[in-house]
């Protein structure tokens, strides 16, 4: 493996959730204490099962890892994190200002951001010589930073009047109330994460198109902002040999290399392993020895292909046809299908004579190319995000901006580059649309977390824009807001994929909507191997695993749900699209 040769002291493994990184983390944490290194694994990963990989339980404190001499973790929690860092800014003021202000803080303060930052905060000093650290070679962390918040930790300390003075917009600049103190330790930090003598980012995706644009986006701004060396790991990689007597996993090895193919320029430069798709959950000692072993596998219980016993898809769309109208919103973590499935509903029911609007915000535009014209009753619209984030981000300078010196202008164009931003900004534009819900069924690719609506509700922009816009005055109208707490109105379809870490996530989002006043209509769990049915070993096995989720989602999560299968096909194009719902179809069917 490339990106063990010769490694440094700091070894960060990023990636978006559900592409391995736990995995992996563990696993070279193992090869390099086994090699007689004295290592500590540290997590900062919300949906983290570190301890459960290794059997063991691990917590806040550094923990021996008794089966691997040498080895010892770390697990900081990062909400317990984020819970800490909001009481050490809320409570001196608690009792002091109205309760109403005291909430929008804590609104403020609940968002990803706060969370990143809250690790970043118990971390730094893991970065430094001190003596909690002074006798490890190697320090791996599960998790890294992202360049936003790098950039964040890198701005000059006006930024705290910057926000006292209320010159921030809807941001992630908030959770920096509480970091003047350690902005030494912070900048120090920082000079390590770019010191390729110190440390080494390692980029985890996995052979699919959207996680390697969202990694070659990961790489890209890490290098704007100076942390330059990276390693690529794509993991979970089909073995061509399965590829032999299987029609699902010879279209998945095609679609994987052709993924692999068509990779961004950005990541063709960097030195880079390929990790094999293995038959079995990354936990225990046995199955992390195996990880990065390109040998043939011999764990496979059954050859016989595997039927979850879930509703379809089609189940979900006879409930959303009873209702006529109303709005359908997709939404999930990047590279769960959202887009894909949105289409494939929105082009069932047009079908069904029900008048229908799909929106989507994605920039592969191949399916609203592809349906287009075609399709009785159907409307197609694509929102671009960078022209509405752009949009967004002149409408505040040029009020906002307007009152503010070259440094504060500086402040306010950091804060307007905030991961809220853009869902802001499209969601704004989705909102145009949203009133065509009374007459027809919109169907919506994505839309902000609760977070975000909850920063916006509580500032009264959200209201203030859909009046304005609308020419509504507050009392008649309906907001975006207030239609998706309304259930009769709102279907919010939570997508998932039958692993652990997107399930958790996913759970994650659900809660977080919850507290927006938000409850999820349903969830689809996409891309299913045990709903597809496969002869081959090694994915027959795979889709044993997925039960375990399937089950999760069915008895923890979800009042009503449906499973996907993985298609042979990439699903484009109508034909494909209805497969999602209706299983094969035939050219005739349309």
């Amino acid at each position: 493996m490339k990106f063990l040769k010769e490694p440094p002291r700091f070894l960060f493994f990023t990636g978006k959730g559900g592409v391995g990184k736990t995995s992996i983390a563990c696993a070279t944490a193992m090869q390099l204490a086994e090699a007689g290194q004295h290592v500590l694994l540290v997590s900062t990963d919300p949906a983290s099962n570190v301890g459960q990989v290794f059997g063991i339980t691990i917590g806040s404190k550094i923990t021996p890892v008794d089966a691997v001499t040498g080895l010892f973790a770390l697990e900081i929690n990062p909400q317990a994190a984020a819970q800490h860092y909001r009481d050490r800014i809320v409570e001196p003021v608690r009792g002091l200002l109205p309760e109403s202000i005291v909430k929008s803080i804590e609104e403020q303060l609940s968002g990803a951001c706060t969370t990143e930052i809250a690790a970043f905060d118990e971390f730094t000093a893991l970065l430094s010589d001190s003596a909690l650290t002074a006798d490890f070679d190697h320090i791996i962390f599960d998790t890294a930073p992202t360049g936003h918040t790098i950039r964040l930790l890198q701005l000059p300390g006006a930024w705290s009047g910057f926000l006292e003075e209320g010159k921030g917009d809807v941001s992630c600049l908030g959770p920096l109330a509480g970091l003047g103190k350690q902005r030494t330790q912070y900048r120090e930090a920082v000079e390590a994460l770019a010191d390729p003598l110190r440390t080494r980012l390692i980029l985890v995706s996995r052979a699919q198109q959207s996680s390697l644009r969202e990694v070659a986006r990961t790489c890209e701004e890490l290098a704007a902002i100076g942390i330059s060396q990276h390693y690529l790991i794509i993991n979970a990689v089909l073995p061509q040999s399965e590829a032999a007597e299987d029609a699902l996993a010879a279209a998945l090895f095609s679609r994987e290399q052709a993924a692999l193919s068509a990779m961004p320029e950005s990541l063709r430069a960097l030195p880079s392993d390929h990790v094999t798709l293995k038959p079995f959950n990354m936990v225990g000692l046995q199955a992390l020895r195996q990880l990065f072993s390109d040998k043939e596998q011999h764990s496979f219980t059954s050859k016989e292909a595997i039927t979850p016993n879930a509703p379809g898809l089609l189940t979900l769309v006879d409930d959303i046809a009873l209702k006529g109208k109303g709005l359908v919103m997709f939404m999930g973590k990047g590279g769960v299908g959202k887009t894909t499935l949105a289409a494939a509903v929105a082009l069932e029911l047009a079908r069904r004579g029900l008048p229908v609007h799909l929106t989507t915000s994605d920039p592969a535009a191949h399916l609203t190319e592809t349906l287009i014209g075609n399709i009785d009753n159907l409307t197609v619209s694509r929102i671009d995000p960078r022209v509405e984030t752009e949009r967004y981000q002149q409408q505040v300078l040029a009020t906002k901006g307007t009152e503010l010196d070259l440094e504060g202008i500086g402040l306010l164009e950091e804060d307007l580059r905030s991961p809220c931003t853009e869902e802001i900004a499209v969601f704004q534009a989705f909102s145009r649309i949203i009133n065509e819900a009374d007459q027809k069924i919109i169907v919506m690719d994505t839309a902000p977390t609760g977070h975000t609506l909850l920063l916006l509700d509580a500032t009264g922009a959200y209201h203030r824009e859909f009046n304005r816009q609308s020419g509504k005055t507050e009392l008649h109208s309906l907001t975006p807001m207030t239609r998706m707490q309304d259930q009769e109105q709102t279907s919010i379809v939570l997508v998932t994929l039958a692993e652990t870490t997107p399930v958790l996530e996913t759970a994650n989002l659900q809660a977080e909507l919850r507290r927006a006043g938000i409850e999820p209509w349903g969830w689809i769990i996409n891309n299913s191997i045990a709903a597809a049915g496969s002869n081959s070993p090694l994915l027959n096995q795979r889709a044993q695993n997925e039960l375990k989720e399937i089950d999760a989602v069915a008895r923890l999560y979800a009042t009503r749900y449906a499973v996907v299968p993985l298609l042979n096909e990439e699903p484009t194009g109508a034909n494909q699209l209805l497969k999602l719902i209706h299983g094969q179809v035939t050219e005739h069917t349309i």
